[in-house]
């Protein structure tokens, strides 16, 4: 994409929204508070693909969007922006109808993955261009941007052009654009995906500062769960163009009910019938004993670090569950060793290098897991 190409997607998406797009009129032209924030369906038809997700939140909330590659996020978040166009739906925002609106009416900042700050501005101008397309002068638009530079702790890089930027700082003059036009809705694409491991976290840091005290709804889409957890006040989960869970994030990191969400808040997951402590696994699976009693279908789940692993059939262990099991592979966490093991049940185990040493593990290893009733958490349907 060239510079002038990058330069009118930007301009749509992030400072050149119209006036008239403050708030939905109620009683006296003010927005009525139950018209505040966010509501929409976003159907999106693309060949064989269809997005189909519905989205809703509270001004001074952030929702995370978290799902695998291809899912439809960042499909979802071009769609609130209305860079791409809904094929049925809604989007309504502080009560009034943006579906017909394009995106420079929209009151809408956007945070790209890759920023798309104009290569030829300094820093000051990229964040000054937003209030410049929604009419202020270029002395107030300046002002304004000094300002927000300022909240960034970027004054001193007032002058300096992206390609002099880190990319922590390049990261926080695209936010202060987003921001610089004080939009009702804030979208936040895969914000950290481009920094290095060390920049990342102090970056999420002041990114969950700023996003504290944004009294808009916030849109985050991103595939890390660490980002999802921490910035996030909800998260909506999604799978191949819809809503598979959504919940506060302690509330899906506890009660998974995909596989993929469980893979990426670290639990080994199963489905069931329950009768009593004890839990017959789908598809002529092994019994699960848990602690609690419940009857019917239910989800069972336990972390890898609830795992124990014996190269001999446990005797004397007080561990209720024992599968015999074969090592299907083996990589490092950290400074922990994850197995992936098949047979009896297929789970993840999580010891640390010496024990693995211990017992020699290694692909084709037959091994004995055991996990304590009191480690496995089973809820209902």
């Amino acid at each position: 994409m060239t510079g002038g190409a990058r330069e009118t997607g930007a301009s749509r998406a992030t400072g050149a929204a119209g006036t008239s797009g403050a708030a939905g009129a109620g009683p006296g032209g003010a927005a009525s508070p139950a018209d505040e924030g966010l509501d929409a369906r976003l159907v999106v038809e693309r060949g064989a693909f269809r997005l189909d997700v519905t989205l809703t939140a509270a001004p001074g909330e952030v929702v995370a969007l978290l799902g695998p590659n291809g899912a439809g996020k960042t499909t979802a978040l071009r769609a609130l922006a209305g860079l791409v166009p809904l094929d049925g739906g809604r989007v309504r925002l502080d009560g009034r109808s943006l579906e017909q609106a394009p995106p420079e009416d929209r009151p809408v900042g956007v945070v790209f993955q890759d920023y798309l700050l104009f290569p030829h501005l300094s820093a000051l101008d990229n964040v000054a261009f937003g209030p410049r397309c929604r009419g202020a002068r270029k002395a107030d638009a300046r002002a304004q941007a000094a300002g927000w530079l300022d909240r960034m702790g970027l004054a001193a890089h007032a002058t300096v052009k992206p390609r002099g930027l880190s990319g922590g700082q390049a990261q926080r003059v695209a936010l202060a654009r987003a921001l610089a036009i004080r939009p009702r809705l804030l979208l936040l694409d895969e914000p950290l995906a481009a920094l290095d491991a060390r920049t990342r976290l102090d970056v999420r840091a002041a990114l969950r500062r700023h996003l504290a005290d944004f009294e808009a709804v916030a849109v985050l889409v991103t595939h890390d769960p660490l980002d999802a957890m921490v910035l996030a006040d909800r998260l909506v989960v999604v799978e191949d163009g819809r809503v598979v869970q959504e919940g506060t994030p302690a509330h899906i990191a506890r009660h998974p009910r995909t596989d993929y969400i469980a893979h990426l808040v670290g639990l080994n997951l199963y489905h069931g019938r329950a009768a009593g402590h004890t839990v017959r696994l789908d598809g002529d699976g092994p019994e699960v004993t848990t602690a609690g009693e419940l009857s019917g279908p239910v989800f069972v789940a336990f972390p890898p670090s609830a795992v124990t692993l014996h190269r001999e059939r446990p005797t004397g262990s007080s561990a209720r569950n024992r599968w015999r099991c074969a090592v299907a592979g083996l990589e490092t966490h950290g400074d922990r060793v994850r197995a992936g093991l098949t047979g009896d049940l297929a789970l993840a185990a999580d010891l640390t290098t010496v024990a693995a040493a211990e017992l020699d593990l290694r692909p084709g290893a037959v091994v004995w897991a055991t996990v304590k009733a009191t480690q496995v958490h089973a809820y209902r349907d």
